[in-house]
């Protein structure tokens, strides 16, 4: 039985450029496992600090994973702030919902991180600084 001039064209289709997309797609998925792992361990590398730091910006950002078939679609908010250290140096460092949402731009108060990994901020009250800092 033939199929045709076109019939192995799909066989190539399926047989060869199926197994490349795949391929490409696991490997783009190991990179980006191993992108976190490599920061994971070198975060565990760093000496953890507690230093005196200003709350100097706040951001979100969202993520949206479409509908799948048989799920709904996903909607992530990862939030962020940005630290300035007392010797001037800003750091954005991502937080938990629930620390961005009592955090406020010019609180003073102490940072404690580990590399890129946020641990901790205590604030201070407000009338323990100076207004113009």
């Amino acid at each position: 039985m033939n199929l045709g001039p076109d019939s192995s064209w799909m066989f190539d289709f399926a047989g060869t450029v199926l197994p490349i997309f795949f391929v490409v797609v696991a490997v783009i998925g190991a990179l980006a496992a191993g992108r976190e792992l490599l920061a994971w361990s070198r975060n565990n590398r760093m000496p953890v600090l507690t230093v005196p730091a200003r709350i100097v910006a706040k951001r979100s950002e969202i993520r949206q994973k479409p509908q799948d078939e048989g799920s709904p679609a996903r909607t992530t908010t990862l939030y962020y702030i940005t630290f300035e250290l007392e010797n001037g140096e800003r750091m954005e460092l991502r937080v938990k919902g629930g620390e961005y949402g009592v955090s406020a731009e010019r609180d003073w108060g102490t940072l404690t991180y580990q590399g890129t990994r946020y641990l901790g901020f205590t604030r201070e009250p407000h009338y323990s600084r100076l207004e113009g800092r």
